[in-house]
């Protein structure tokens, strides 16, 4: 493409055409960004469009037990038995839910009028001869799934074809939970003030049905009850396809309690419960949270920050297996390690779900051992939000026509708007400020005057960790795609925030979005403001930004240049800990997720007196004391 630009900036109107080939490129790269950075939704490759049901008599597929969840266990294994007498390595099976999706299952919006029948994607599907090897040999195998409990029954199709052109020979029985309305999967957030503790969880169980609530009070005490508020939403609240058509499921009602009024750093104990208008209960089993210090507190505070984990499957699906290899290893080290973690913050491409809305509920399954005990904060990233013309900052289809509905509703944040996905929350001694990188963030809009009251509003000597939060890279990034476009991240990115990073002396700025590690010394303007690497003493004099968004989606690659500012980068799955020991001290740790050891660190030790002194562009060009004195010379 530059060779072209190279060659017509040589005719008449050649700097016009150098600037709209220019424009055009720049945007074709953004609109396909998801394309060549994130690559592609698994269940999207089954080209449901073609698929015909050509059921074979001789063919079969039996699958068992047919009852899940006789012990209230949210998720269980199943055995599939299955033959073809015709078998191909490309057979595959398919898991579905509800289990009928024939033409009846059919909406206007995704209409059938003739074959193929087939009008919804599976949940997720493997192929035939995945723990069978002999299968295209004899035509048998045997497969299990791990199926989790997401309010309706099942059923398992054997289809040959391949994911191209799939045809349905064999269909099993049906496979249910014992209650598949029940409550699942709660999920804890910060609330609007420090002492407010909110969970989410999905269920079944409409308002019309039961009343939500939730029994929690100080562990071994009296416990108290507290009514949720419940939200939904339809196929018409979905932006576009897949969402709207092949993508959709039911996706329940998801219920917020607010815990409110809490002691710091205290444990309380939490279930979750329904009361059916017959007088019978419903209920989870016990959970415990430690609730938030109060802002400034001086105690030990320890935060995990990562982007872009998505999810895998434990049954080896092949839904995730090529795409997602780093998610479950990184779910596993937080849940190893849970004690010594108090908050998480996932910045965005939470599960990759692109418009497949049954993946939200298997994510709220693999992260439920840590959501369960933890805030697990978010931000919105593009495959959350972004869809063309619904007021995203870009107009690509990264969401799957999601537009930020699914994001907004299965978690609570903090925000004034969840529509607005901007929010600021503090935890002890940090003050978090998240920006929504799919939202405007330029000087003179709604998002940054946001930022700069995030900024401005904190007492630093008693939060003396001022964390900047983002999905998108706004700082500094020396992945092949920025540096392609040689912004060194996005265009626009830096422009107007970096005076406000220096001016409020942000102390670290994170991003996801690139799925990779990368960490830069302090910086402002691209130089950097020390030439210290693991022990800095004092001020800053800049910001140290950093790239953590391996978490488990396939990895990004790094440009051979390596910028003076980038001081450790790492093609690998990892997250980010943040460990403030007391107001002088913090320790910052990237750990691998497939072993969960420290590869990169850094501290910082200084006194309140440091966070005031005055730096390049941190400072009026002209306090009181200095007018005074100008004053006194005349």
């Amino acid at each position: 493409m530059f060779l072209v630009i190279l060659i017509i900036s040589d005719t008449g109107f050649g700097a016009m055409r150098v600037f709209m080939t220019l424009l055009m490129v720049f945007w074709a790269l953004v609109s396909l960004e998801g394309v060549i950075s994130h690559g592609v939704q698994p269940l999207s490759r089954i080209a449901i469009h073609k698929t015909v049901f050509a059921i074979d008599n001789d063919a079969y597929i039996k699958a068992s037990p047919s009852v899940l969840g006789n012990k209230e266990q949210n998720k269980e294994w199943v055995t599939l038995e299955y033959s073809n007498p015709r078998p191909s390595n490309d057979d595959w099976i398919g898991v579905f839910s509800p289990a009928n999706f024939s033409s009846s299952t059919c909406l206007p919006e995704n209409p059938r009028v003739g074959p193929p029948f087939l009008c919804s994607a599976p949940i997720k599907y493997q192929f035939a001869n995945y723990t069978t090897w002999k299968y295209k040999n004899t035509g048998k195998g045997v497969l299990r799934f791990q199926l989790i409990n997401q309010r309706s029954d099942f059923s398992f199709g054997l289809f040959s074809g391949g994911v191209s052109n799939p045809k349905l020979v064999a269909l099993s029985n049906t496979v249910a939970f014992a209650n598949p309305n029940a409550p699942v999967y709660p999920r804890l957030a910060q609330g609007k003030t420090w002492n407010e503790m909110t969970v989410t969880w999905t269920s079944g169980y409409g308002i019309s049905e039961a009343e939500p609530f939730v029994e929690w009070g100080p562990k071994g005490e009296e416990q108290k009850r507290s009514p949720a508020a419940t939200l939904t939403f339809n196929r018409k609240s979905m932006c576009g396809s897949p969402a709207r058509t092949v993508g959709w499921r039911d996706p329940g009602f998801i219920h917020t309690g607010f815990l409110k009024e809490l002691w710091p750093n205290s444990v309380y104990t939490y279930k979750l419960g329904h009361k059916l208008f017959n007088g019978t209960y419903i209920w989870t089993q016990t959970y415990q949270f430690k609730a938030s210090p109060y802002p400034g507190q001086n105690s030990l505070q320890r935060v995990v920050i990562f982007g872009d984990m998505g999810k895998d499957e434990y049954d080896g699906s092949n839904e995730y297996n090529n795409f997602q290899r780093g998610s479950l290893n990184t779910s596993k080290q937080l849940i190893n390690d849970l004690k010594n973690i108090d908050i998480v913050f996932h910045i965005g491409d939470i599960c990759y779900a692109n418009g497949y809305v049954s993946q939200w509920d298997q994510f709220t399954s693999q992260i439920e051992p840590i959501a369960s005990s933890v805030p697990y904060m978010i931000a919105s990233g593009n495959h959350e939000r972004d869809w063309p013309d619904t007021g995203s900052f870009y107009g690509n289809m990264d969401s799957g026509g999601e537009c930020g509905v699914l994001a907004e509703t299965m978690f609570f944040v903090p925000a004034e708007n969840r529509a607005k996905f901007w929010y600021s929350t503090d935890y002890g001694m940090f003050r978090f400020c998240i920006a929504d990188t799919e939202h405007d963030w330029r000087e003179g809009s709604e998002q940054y005057i946001f930022i700069e009251h995030c900024l401005a509003s904190v007492d630093r000597q008693k939060q003396p960790w001022l964390i900047f939060l983002a999905h998108r890279v706004l700082g500094y990034s020396s992945t092949a795609y920025y540096t392609n476009l040689g912004s060194f991240s996005e265009p626009m990115g830096r422009d107007d925030l970096q005076k406000l990073w220096q001016k409020y002396k942000v102390d670290i700025a994170m991003y996801g979005h690139v799925h990779s590690y990368e960490r830069t010394c302090p910086v402002y303007q691209n130089i950097c403001t020390s030439k210290e690497r693991k022990f800095y003493k004092r001020s800053l004099n800049g910001t140290i930004h950093v790239v953590a968004g391996g978490g488990g989606a396939s990895l990004s690659e790094f440009s051979t240049i390596q910028p003076n500012w980038s001081i450790y980068r790492d093609f690998d799955y990892g997250f980010v800990k943040l460990t403030a020991f007391d107001h002088s001290n913090l320790l910052f740790e990237y750990k691998k997720s497939r072993d969960g050891k420290v590869y990169d660190s850094f501290r910082i030790s200084r006194d309140y007196r440091d966070i005031l002194a005055c730096t390049v562009d941190s400072c009026p060009s002209m306090n009181m004391a200095s007018s005074l004195a100008y004053r006194g010379r005349f």
